[in-house]
């Protein structure tokens, strides 16, 4: 049955009688350090203790025919209302349809799909869930309709055409679904459209059919892989001379195509399984004169394993692995520092699938290890263990053998000097494929006690947080902060997590404890994310403090822009609108717009005082406040006052300097000089007193002379 609150329940309180009343904070006047010390981890344990439970609402349950009908008019308005507000919104339409099909009236539910499909008909999704409710009620018809009208509509949404298909195999109609097919072949669809209409056919034994359907396939896509689709369905049911065929017509006309390499690799193949050992090397030596050889690799490589298979093996291997082989000895002999060499030469070995031969090459490769303990000289190195340690993982299977590697590098490297948290992280990452989470865990936990590095602190940290494990995770936070208090990352993302989990007053003293570190290493980050978090919990007097605190710390133009339109829309999102998008109660909306005006005025006139005053020489930059001031004046329209701006705006004028004050001859330049009407007045007399400052360097130079 249908239930809704009661009443009289504590959700239907107002704000003022469930606020909690706090004693007023009082001024601190003594501001010596008490003997005591609280620590920060008193504070957070003592504001999760104080936290009170949430208050949820009593279910009630509906037994009257007249209560229930109240309930559906009242939810019925209530949807209406929201369809009316944001009719754009398809989730909307879909929960308002659902709930009609869950009372049971489906006329209505349809007549809500409908109008749904009014506002955006082009959202499939909104057409399956349409066809779904038909068909989930058994209205075949309905559905059939409803699917029809989809694929008209959107012939290009491939989704809708699968489902209207399945519904009519399910439904035993397989003449229907044959037409529906045709239907959708008639827009040229993808490959995968074409291979569905063919298993279709191939699943009721239609194999002429699905012939038919593979040769509009190929015309329709002509490439490599749609002759090699069609001629393997010969080949399957026993129709070597037509699979044939097939090849030959494909290598006829796509002999110059870009894949036609892949055709002809498959066409050997084909003559191989046929035990045509002579028309497979033909067609391979037809191949290789045919494609470039940028393209020819793996046609060369497939070429080499049908030699090997067919021709002399031991010739094969003689003139090609056996040369290769002897070229990097001689390299890797040379120069045995030439990790270069080692890589194609393990690479070979890999190749071949020899594995004592790839461990020999590992084993020689890692036992050259660079004369000095310099991280440059062991970033190639270090790959060679990287690469040997991923071979026994992925290629021999050995796992304690690929833990034993992980080991002996971790012990090799000097990590009192440097460290590479790759290698760490490779080896915990190892350990948790292996399920083995205690090991990843202690090999994490060297990596932070022996070389601590950014990345290995958010690997376990990440980790962590997939586990769930989150006092793990706020300890690592610890200690990552207590390695780099510096680091403006750390503290935001920890912050972040205690937000996520509505721990506000944690991520709140974490901040707190942020920002008055002595060093970060990226302040500007950390006190825009400590204000979009109180501006986004709706503390506007705390975002104002934190405001002012930070003006006491740097008085620079982004910070007092920034507060000024943080004053300029502060609680502008909470307003509530009408239906025509106007405020609900339009003297109260005067009303704070008149104060946010206010506020964000007398913010822009301490930044202009101070550059005024304090800092004359940063002219470009008042210029800017002014430009920016008078902009969310004019946003505020009636409530704003521009005349204010305009007349401190400054005046453009355009002057001339020499290049080079040394040199006559360099030439002059133009820039712009911004005059401000306080300095009007100043202007005759500074020009009286630069020339005679020009003066008397004359004289001066003369009576040397």
């Amino acid at each position: 049955m249908a239930t809704e609150p009661d009443s009289s329940s504590p959700s239907f309180l107002t704000r003022r009688d469930t606020e909690v009343k706090l004693p007023r904070a009082t001024r601190v006047k003594n501001k010596t350090p008490a003997q005591v010390q609280i620590t920060a981890e008193q504070l957070l344990r003592e504001a999760r203790e104080r936290q009170e439970p949430e208050i949820r609402p009593p279910k009630q349950k509906i037994t009257d025919p007249a209560e229930l009908g109240e309930y559906r008019l009242r939810k019925r308005k209530e949807f209406e209302d929201l369809v009316r507000r944001v009719r754009w919104n398809v989730s909307v339409w879909v929960k308002y349809a659902q709930w009609e099909e869950g009372q049971k009236d489906f006329a209505r539910a349809r007549s809500v799909w409908e109008r749904a499909l009014e506002v955006d008909y082009r959202s499939h999704t909104l057409w399956l869930k349409y066809a779904e409710f038909e068909m989930k009620n058994r209205f075949v018809n309905h559905a059939r309709n409803v699917w029809d009208r989809a694929v008209s509509l959107l012939p290009r949404v491939d989704q809708l055409w699968y489902k209207y298909i399945h519904m009519e195999e399910s439904l035993k109609n397989i003449a229907g679904a044959r037409q529906v097919f045709e239907r959708w072949m008639a827009w040229q669809p993808d490959t995968q459209g074409w291979i569905s209409y063919i298993n279709f056919e191939r699943r009721y034994k239609e194999t002429e059919r699905a012939r038919q359907i593979y040769e509009r396939f190929c015309t329709s896509h002509p490439r490599p892989k749609s002759f090699i689709k069609y001629a393997k369905f010969e080949y399957n049911i026993g129709e070597t001379a037509r699979a044939r065929a097939v090849y030959e017509a494909a290598s006829d006309l796509l002999a110059e195509d870009d894949e036609a390499e892949t055709l002809f690799m498959a066409f050997a193949e084909f003559e191989e399984m046929c035990k045509e050992v002579e028309r497979a090397r033909c067609i391979y030596k037809f191949a290789l004169e045919k494609v470039p050889k940028s393209r020819a690799e793996d046609l060369y490589r497939k070429y080499l394993a049908f030699e090997k298979q067919f021709g002399d093996r031991d010739g094969i291997d003689s003139a090609i692995v056996g040369k290769r082989r002897i070229q990097y000895e001689h390299e890797v002999r040379a120069n045995p520092s030439n990790y270069d060499s080692w890589f194609d030469y393990a690479r070979l070995e890999e190749g071949v699938g020899n594995r004592d031969a790839v461990r020999e090459v590992y084993e020689r490769a890692i036992a050259n290890v660079p004369p000095g303990e310099e991280k440059r000289y062991w970033v190639r190195y270090i790959y060679l263990w990287v690469n040997y340690a991923l071979y026994e993982e992925l290629e021999a299977k050995d796992v304690e053998r690929t833990r034993e590697v992980y080991r002996e590098c971790l012990k090799l490297i000097p990590h009192k000097k440097f460290s590479f948290a790759k290698i760490w992280l490779l080896a915990a990452q190892f350990e948790i494929r292996q399920k083995n989470l205690n090991g990843a865990r202690q090999i994490l936990g060297n990596a932070i006690g022996k070389a601590p590095k950014d990345k290995i602190f958010k690997k376990y940290i990440e980790i962590e947080l997939q586990l769930g494990n989150l006092d793990r995770s706020r300890k690592l936070y610890e200690k990552y902060l207590e390695w780099n208090p510096a680091n403006c990352y750390a503290w935001t993302k920890y912050a972040e997590l205690e937000r996520s989990l509505s721990e506000t007053e944690r991520a709140r003293a974490i901040y707190e404890l942020a920002i008055d570190q002595p060093a970060l290493d990226m302040p500007e980050l950390l006190w825009k994310a400590y204000i979009d978090f109180e501006i986004s919990e709706r503390e506007f007097e705390r975002t104002r403090q934190l405001y002012e605190r930070l003006l006491d710390r740097t008085r620079h133009l982004k910070v007092w822009l920034s507060y000024a339109k943080f004053e300029a829309t502060a609680g502008a999102e909470d307003e509530e609108l009408d239906e025509d998008g106007k405020p609900s109660d339009a003297a109260e909306y005067e009303s704070r717009q008149l104060d946010r005006a206010r506020r964000s005025r007398a913010v822009f006139e301490r930044a202009f005082e101070y550059l005024t005053s304090t800092a004359p020489e940063l002219r470009e930059e008042r210029v800017m406040l002014l430009e920016e001031w008078l902009n969310i004046e004019s946003a505020f329209g009636n409530q704003g006052d521009v005349s204010v701006v305009q007349s401190k705006l400054p005046r453009k004028v355009k002057r001339k300097r020499p290049l080079n004050p040394d040199d006559e001859t360099a030439g002059v330049e133009e820039y712009i000089e911004y005059i401000f009407p306080d300095e009007v007045t100043l202007a005759p007399n500074l020009k009286i007193l630069e020339a005679a400052y020009k003066w008397k360097k004359q004289k001066v130079g003369s009576d040397e002379d």
